[in-house]
């Protein structure tokens, strides 16, 4: 059956433009635009979407999350964190390696991949180990897992620890054709840290994790993009040092990019305040000057890309004392509204925020995705940026629901999404 999706403001990432445009599509791809009201034809075989007060945008790609399948099937599974995905806007997904076993060998990588195949909701795309069990000793078999069907190698929720390995690794991402993203963090300064090591820290008794230990890596890395001239991708930044250090990197023409999550630039450690483990992650939330300065690398091109680091976890898990309980927070369902605010703030146009969801991610892990045009696959969400609802665990699709940001007011929300010409997921509203 064709679709046609009438009365929606297309949102271009690559050509930095908005405009109300009609798209017809046929056989998974959209084969036809239209200036509005210009395509009457109607019948059986076609369906018409209203999207009338509503953005189009390319599929959201996230290349940052955690699905925990093998091992962790409690937390999060692959078809339950798809439907997540799909819920939130999201075509693809690129999940982390720490799952159990971790995923270092091709093997675990078709698992995954079959998996996914089963689930049938959106693309998936293994990011494998750099190092077997991400133990930092040994590296994997980057061609092995290139051709089980990796797209990226990272050690994330570990960093790698020696530097002539991590140097060794970006000379194989160089030959095997995978990104090399990397876990920032200096072991022997966040040790036992369990939040931001600054004055919320200290009235509460904590141990912290400085911003030191993520900048001292980053620097290492960057250092390292310079001597190979192989591109690094930084993961998950929190921190103005960390923010700094990149734009000087790139005014050097050094090959770095990088992300933040909506975490990073929503909130800052106050939102630990009463030991709330629902706002314990790592990196921690970090102070209101490093919520700015992450505002403004995103407004400036310095950050990259927006990506979740959806990390569910079971209530069980989350209700014990802060210290004891597991870092992070789930993401898929919260990243659209959250980032929204960024435009609503005139931090971020339409198609900035759109390019740091869709086609940058897509960009940096070499697979195809972010662009609405004529013959592409039509891999697109539906966004309705005026809806205000009240973020509730009851109605989020993860198996898990640790987040912050329940009982929140949100603005924006995905109606529609459509993978390969296929609906996946439709919302009524």
């Amino acid at each position: 059956m064709a679709i046609l999706i009438q009365g929606g403001k297309l949102v271009d990432p690559v050509l930095n433009r908005v405009e109300k445009q009609d798209l017809l599509i046929e056989k998974g791809r959209i084969v036809k635009l239209f200036p509005p009201g210009v395509f009457s034809e109607a019948g059986p075989r076609l369906r018409k979407i209203d999207a009338r007060n509503r953005m189009v945008v390319p599929g959201l790609v996230d290349m940052h999350v955690h699905l925990r399948e093998p091992g962790e099937e409690h937390k999060e599974t692959i078809a339950t964190g798809s439907l997540s995905g799909v819920a939130g806007g999201f075509t693809a997904l690129a999940c982390m390696p720490n799952t159990k076993p971790a995923n270092d060998r091709g093997t675990i990588t078709t698992f995954i991949l079959d998996r996914a195949r089963e689930a049938n909701l959106c693309r998936i795309y293994p990011i494998a180990a750099i190092t077997r069990g991400q133990q930092g000793e040994t590296l994997t078999d980057f061609n092995d897992l290139r051709k089980a069907g990796a797209v990226g190698v990272s050690d994330d929720g570990q960093p790698v620890k020696k530097r002539e390995l991590m140097r060794q690794a970006m000379e194989l991402g160089r030959s095997s054709g995978l990104a090399v993203i990397s876990h920032c963090e200096d072991l022997s300064l966040s040790a036992g840290g369990v939040m931001h090591e600054g004055s919320v820290c200290a009235r509460l008794g904590l141990k912290g994790i400085p911003a030191e230990s993520e900048e001292v890596m980053l620097r290492r890395e960057i250092s390292l993009a310079r001597e190979t001239g192989f591109p690094v991708h930084i993961a998950h930044v929190s921190t103005a040092g960390s923010v700094e250090e990149i734009r000087r990197a790139k005014e050097a023409e050094v090959p770095v990019t990088a992300e933040t999550a909506p975490h990073y630039f929503s909130l800052d450690h106050r939102a630990v305040e009463e030991y709330n483990a629902y706002a314990k992650m790592n990196p921690p939330l970090r102070e209101p000057k490093d919520v700015e300065a992450i505002k403004k690398g995103l407004a400036e091109g310095v950050i990259d890309v927006i990506a979740t680091d959806h990390a569910p976890h079971s209530q069980t898990e989350k209700n014990v004392a802060f210290e004891k309980a597991p870092f992070g927070i789930v993401g898929l369902e919260t990243a659209v509204p959250l980032t929204l605010g960024l435009i609503r703030e005139g931090i971020l146009t339409w198609p900035e925020a759109v390019r740091r969801l869709s086609f940058n991610p897509a960009t940096v892990l070499g697979v195809p995705g972010g662009i609405l045009r004529e013959g592409a696959v039509a891999d697109l969400a539906i966004l309705d940026p005026g809806y205000s609802y009240v973020l509730k665990a009851e109605e989020m699709k993860s198996k898990s629901k640790n987040t912050p940001f329940l009982g929140w007011s949100m603005k924006g929300i995905n109606v529609m999404t459509m993978v390969g010409g296929r609906i996946v997921w439709e919302r009524k509203i």
